[in-house]
């Protein structure tokens, strides 16, 4: 029986994250701000107006890394704290003062960026060979150049950054904490609700009706909210517009994309591609969930039902660690070490409460470890949910050791590959480990319904949904919760075809996901998962090799562009070769998933 979710006062803290390995207490807290404070007046003090010499250019720069991460420090405290109970007013204020406070210092410091763009081309190129640690800063000033405004707007731009990211901030407010779902019932019996348990429970019920008939509490909760949401919407995408033809772009997709360092051939190829030939596997898959599960009809709200939801073992917190150890093992002993302390110094916040951020995610503040959120249900699926925030923490942690704060952080297009790579190697591991056909059909059906679905499904459709809300952005047009709802139902009609009822409720999907104001993120979950797929197929080919290269792509961080750490990984994701690959992969998963519920 599922219960109501008990207040973050109520959890067991051994299953929450130890914050204090970050800030050790709030007077700590308020040290380390007042820290960065000084760091930052005393670059503004000691270099505005002398950014003339490569020399002084690197020696502040070099002060500007530790100001970053002691930033970092502070703003992932205020930051964690209020994803682990966004109804806490401290958690609140504290992080509406970061934001403020942030705001005021990268005004402050905008000097450095506007006086290395007018400092002489060979004195930048000069500091840029001088310093490999403040390469990729420097890198991304030059490159901006042409799209870079007056150091008066720039200026005031930063002083508006926590007035322009309000509408992520009330999005979240408004899901988290003033949407209040009230219990749904079924055959007289009373069933709690709430995001995380529809997300996390009450979409996977095996019961149709209970499943059903949360849906509909759900949306019709949803629905109450539809127009103040897409109001916040429109108002996020029309101040990407701005910013786009502020800076010169021609639209506001290639101004997006533009962060990403990749062309629009990729994004639109990474969408298309998947919506014409994806589909049809998909379709099969819902019509497989639709013959064993007995279902009337099949809809919207039955497509996250699992095959053999009878089956599914139930796994406890420290019982995943074994998983975690043996499918990743073959990362390497650095990567182990990273694995084992996560749980050990507990990086992870693993329980359910009320006011907890919904999904998963993982924090990597530079110079610390990194933080994990996950709501864990006792159910095996979570090891794949798991696997794929070690994924990320991995791949910070290589990068962290390996590189500069400036040089760390790949592209966004980059990002879910080392997240999505681990749910592939968690796979491989599990299929190997049983000759349980019962088992292997489990395997195979979490890789289509959890790994798959998620990125290659769930988000891709939201980034097609997303595209054709920007163009309207681009022609001049607005969005409001009607024209949003029509758009995500065309587009869920267009993927599942006659195969799926795009029930009441379906279109409003868009309110449910935050991607939508982090940009053209979407998308990246299928190009990232493009590059894993490959890449895990290639270490069941080749071995160690292909390991050795995988993990020189982890350390690599950002030095190098989506393209060129593909290419470290052996894979070419300039042509359509690898998306059609890892499509056919999928369709032939669905082939063995239907196998083996035939010879079951």
């Amino acid at each position: 029986m599922v219960k109501a979710l008990p207040k973050r006062s109520e959890v067991d803290k051994s299953l929450t994250w130890d914050l204090t390995s970050l800030i050790k207490s709030e007077e700590t807290f308020k040290e380390t701000l007042n820290k960065a404070m000084s760091i930052a007046q005393g670059i503004e003090r000691d270099y505005k107006g002398k950014l003339k010499t490569s020399g002084i250019i690197n020696d502040c720069l070099d002060r500007m890394r530790e100001f970053e991460m002691i930033a970092s420090w502070v703003g992932s405290y205020a930051y964690l704290n209020l994803a682990g109970d966004q109804k806490d007013m401290v958690s609140q204020e504290r992080q509406a003062k970061i934001s403020s406070l942030q705001s005021k210092i990268l005004s402050n410091l905008s000097f450095v960026q506007s006086e290395i763009l007018e400092a002489d081309e060979i004195v930048v190129t000069q500091a840029l060979e001088d310093s490999e640690e403040n390469k990729g800063y420097l890198e991304n000033i030059i490159r901006r150049k042409p799209y870079t405004l007056s150091p008066e707007v720039e200026k005031t731009l930063l002083a508006l950054s926590s007035v322009l990211d309000a509408p992520y901030r009330i999005y979240n407010t408004a899901k988290l904490a003033d949407m209040d779902f009230e219990d749904f019932q079924v055959d007289g019996n009373k069933y709690p609700l709430s995001f995380v348990l529809f997300e996390g429970e009450w979409e996977y019920e095996k019961d149709t009706k209970i499943r059903r008939e949360a849906f509909n509490s759900f949306s019709k909760k949803l629905r109450e909210y539809q127009y103040g949401i897409g109001t916040i919407y429109n108002t996020q995408v029309n101040k990407e517009k701005t910013f786009s033809d502020l800076r010169g772009f021609d639209s506001v997709i290639d101004s997006l994309l533009f962060n990403q360092k990749v062309d629009r051939a990729l994004y639109n190829r990474q969408i298309d591609l998947i919506m014409e030939h994806l589909a049809p596997h998909m379709r099969k898959y819902a019509r497989l969930l639709k013959r064993i599960h007995g279902l009337d009809k099949m809809t919207f709200a039955d497509l996250k039902i699992d095959i053999d939801p009878d089956f599914e073992p139930n796994i406890t917190v420290e019982e995943s660690r074994k998983y975690m150890i043996e499918a990743l093992g073959v990362l390497g002993e650095d990567y182990l070490n990273m694995v084992n302390r996560a749980y050990d110094e507990r990086w992870i916040d693993f329980v359910q409460n009320e006011g907890k951020s919904t999904g998963a995610f993982c924090s990597t503040p530079y110079g610390s470890h990194p933080f994990v959120l996950i709501s864990w249900t006792d159910r095996m699926r979570e090891v794949f949910v798991l696997a794929h925030e070690l994924g990320h923490a991995g791949h910070f942690y290589l990068a962290h050791k390996n590189q500069s704060i400036y040089n760390a952080r790949p592209s966004q297009y980059f990002i879910e590959a080392p997240s999505t790579m681990n749910e592939m190697l968690m796979a491989n591991y599990l299929m190997k480990k049983t000759e349980d056909k019962r088992m292997k059909r489990w395997v195979l059906s979490s890789i289509i319904s959890r790994t798959y679905y998620h990125n290659f499904v769930t988000h891709l459709l939201e980034a097609h949904f997303q595209r054709e809300v920007y163009k309207i952005i681009d022609s001049g047009g607005s969005v409001n919760a009607q024209v949003l709802n029509k758009l995500k139902k065309q587009t869920l009609s267009q993927f599942w075809g006659d195969d799926v009822e795009i029930n009441e409720g379906a279109e409003l999907t868009w309110m449910r996901q935050p991607h939508y104001y982090m940009g053209l993120y979407p998308y990246t979950y299928s190009a990232g998962l493009t590059v894993a797929t490959q890449v895990s197929q290639r270490i069941l080919r080749e071995g160690d090799i292909a390991l050795e290269d995988w993990l020189k792509v982890l350390e690599a961080g950002g030095t190098k562009d989506p393209v060129e750490l593909s290419l470290m990984a052996g894979v070419d994701i300039t042509t359509d070769k690898p998306l059609l690959d890892t499509i056919k992969y999928i369709g032939e998963i669905v082939d063995q998933i239907e196998n083996l519920t035939d010879e079951l």
